[in-house]
């Protein structure tokens, strides 16, 4: 239906109009959840099949299905809640899209249009609610104001990646175009949905000046980011010429394959020693795509010099102080670049830090064969790293789950992604939600903690409602053990808060309909992990590990190391299990930290 059309339909109500509009922009999926300010709407949901709707079982979860559908498509879905509670149990998913840079477009309802502000039930201005989470967030008037609206939703959202928001009153929801009288600054036909794809290069002199910055170093360092993500290609061929470590930052971890020759994976807190120690000894940096919040782990202001590449110019030189920054798509700024580096001959610093990050796997793969109970995390990673089947989509979470996540080795054409820069736990399965509604016929896999898990269980009844073949790997420790870790080695302070009551994740599957497991001990992890992904349907894998295994024992900062004896010798419970896990031999030799204040932890190993 086109603007000529939408114009004419005299018998169409306001949300017809939003849903044809919608599904001319090829959003043809909604996440949400029914409610008496927005049933209007969800008529014509029913009117319309051919707009997929997915009944979550919490507004925030709905919204997160979308930032999980957008990060591997590109492209927004929908989601939908009713005015007051469900409008602001909506916030965090947007949030989270607009940190993380999607597209999304959220319709809520609103009380009756003579009513709004006279003390109704759920008379919340969800317009105005909403609209620091979202660039685009306005009231729909009547009928002929829905097409106008729906496309600029549309094209902010598409344009700056972020979530729009339509908010509809529950009446304006069912009137007709008849019944509305369009403005004569509403000209009939003024609309289309013109397709707005844009590919932004940066300007050629630009390019020269970066091109002489990195031919001027002698060890360049790489840090990629989300922004990298689609470029892989262009990475690792200039890693080739510049001999230089692609070093991933959380959000850029399927930017190249965790088995890539150039890559020494993730960095900050979670990261690798290879990574950290490439940092600290290049004189050139290279930042393609990423403003990490981690930024005191990149080389010190000063030590190298710089270039940046992003596609929103207030973020250049916002992390260090490059020479030159490159604004536009990562893809094309490199391919740019790359005609313009010389091939460096001297291959020692990509060897150097090729041979550490080796180390470190090696020493991964160490803890994963300790045949200790409760079993250590490493040994879930590991296992099903080998078990991920070809093409695989991996949704991660918030928490130590997060460190085990970036221990995944994810292989060429797999994608991962969680909620990088909010952190929001429970995100990881609705994210999974999102991916498998946008690609069926892909695996995917939702990786999770307990903490995580507790907070939306009820979408496990999500999957099974809609046979949604996700597996849901959930690691088990009864403890928010993050927290643990980031008490005492950020804090100095011992444990608080950080217990949980242990939760049967399987039974609970069981109970919604999915097939379960369980893994106690090392030896079941290979076989168990091959049966579920091999099985039909929706399933859960619950693992239980040894909460006091750290996350970021190679990764630690001398400072870090130091509150953790602090934190200790103030009374924490956990000590001894703490200290024996970041004191191992392997571990030790790997971080300059450890070994620093090694007779400090042993006191009390």
């Amino acid at each position: 239906m086109g603007g000529d059309e939408a114009a004419g339909s005299g018998g169409k109500t306001t949300s017809d109009l939003v849903v044809e509009r919608l599904l001319e922009w090829g959003i043809d999926t909604c996440f949400g959840i029914c409610g008496d300010q927005v049933n209007g709407f969800f008529e014509s949901l029913r009117t319309h099949p051919e707009m997929r709707f997915v009944h979550v079982r919490h507004e925030e979860n709905a919204a997160l299905a979308c930032v999980g559908y957008a990060k591997f498509t590109g492209r927004p879905a929908a989601c939908v809640a009713t005015a007051g509670p469900g409008a602001v149990h909506l916030l965090n998913g947007l949030y989270d899209a607009r940190i993380d840079g999607v597209p999304v477009i959220a319709i809520t309802g609103l009380s009756y249009h003579d009513t709004i502000g006279a003390h109704f039930l759920q008379d919340l201005p969800s317009d105005r609610l909403l609209e620091h989470a979202c660039m685009f967030s306005e009231r729909i008037m009547g009928p002929a104001h829905a097409v106008p609206a729906t496309d600029l939703a549309v094209r902010s959202a598409l344009m700056n990646r972020t979530p729009s928001h339509l908010a509809i009153p529950i009446d304006v929801q069912s009137f007709v175009l008849d019944q509305d009288t369009s403005s004569p600054k509403n000209v009939p036909g003024h609309l289309s949905t013109a397709a707005q794809p844009f590919v932004v290069t940066p300007p050629g002199d630009q390019v020269r000046a970066a091109a002489e910055v990195l031919n001027g170093c002698e060890r360049v360092a790489i840090c990629a980011g989300a922004g990298a993500r689609g470029a892989g290609e262009q990475l690792e061929r200039v890693a080739e010429l510049l001999g230089a470590p692609i070093i991933k930052a959380g959000l850029g971890k399927d930017c190249v394959p965790d088995d890539s020759p150039y890559t020494t994976g993730g960095m900050g807190l979670i990261g690798t020693r290879a990574s950290h120690e490439a940092m600290e000894t290049c004189d050139g940096f290279l930042i393609v795509g990423s403003s990490t919040p981690y930024y005191e782990f990149w080389p010190k202001p000063g030590q190298a010099r710089g270039v940046q590449i992003d596609l929103n110019a207030d973020r250049i030189a916002m992390r260090y102080p490059v020479e030159v920054g490159l604004v536009g798509h990562a893809g094309p700024a490199l391919e740019a670049l790359l005609p313009l580096l010389d091939r460096k001959s001297d291959r020692s610093f990509l060897e150097r830090a090729q041979d550490t990050y080796r180390r470190w796997w090696e020493l991964i793969g160490e803890q994963a064969a300790d045949s200790g109970v409760p079993m250590r995390p490493q040994v879930v990673t590991w296992e099903l790293s080998k078990a991920l089947p070809d093409g695989a989509i991996v949704t991660g979470d918030a928490g130590t789950v997060t460190a085990w996540g970036g221990r995944l080795r994810l292989r060429r054409g797999m994608q991962y992604s969680f909620s990088g820069t909010l952190c929001s736990m429970g995100s990881a399965l609705p994210y999974a939600i999102g991916a498998q509604c946008a690609h069926p016929d892909r695996p995917v896999i939702a990786f999770t903690g307990d903490g995580s898990m507790s907070m939306g269980m009820g979408e496990l009844a999500t999957l099974a409602q809609y046979n949604l073949p996700v597996k849901v790997v959930v690691v088990r420790n009864d403890c928010l053990a993050l927290e643990v870790w980031e008490q005492t080695a950020l804090l100095g302070n011992p444990q608080m808060g950080c217990e949980l009551h242990p939760i049967d994740f399987a039974a609970v599957a069981r109970a919604c309909g999915l097939r379960s497991f369980r893994i106690d001990e090392p030896g079941q992890a290979a076989g168990v992990f091959a049966e579920a992904m091999s099985t039909d349907g929706p399933c859960l894998i619950e693992a239980v590990t040894d909460p006091y295994e750290t996350p970021f024992g190679e990764s630690l900062q001398p400072t870090h190391a130091q509150h953790i004896a602090q934190a200790f010798g103030k009374g924490e419970p956990a000590a001894g299990a703490m200290a024996r896990n970041l004191l191992q031999p392997g571990r030790v030799a790997l971080s300059p930290a450890l070994q620093q204040h090694h007779d400090e932890l042993a006191r009390y190993r």
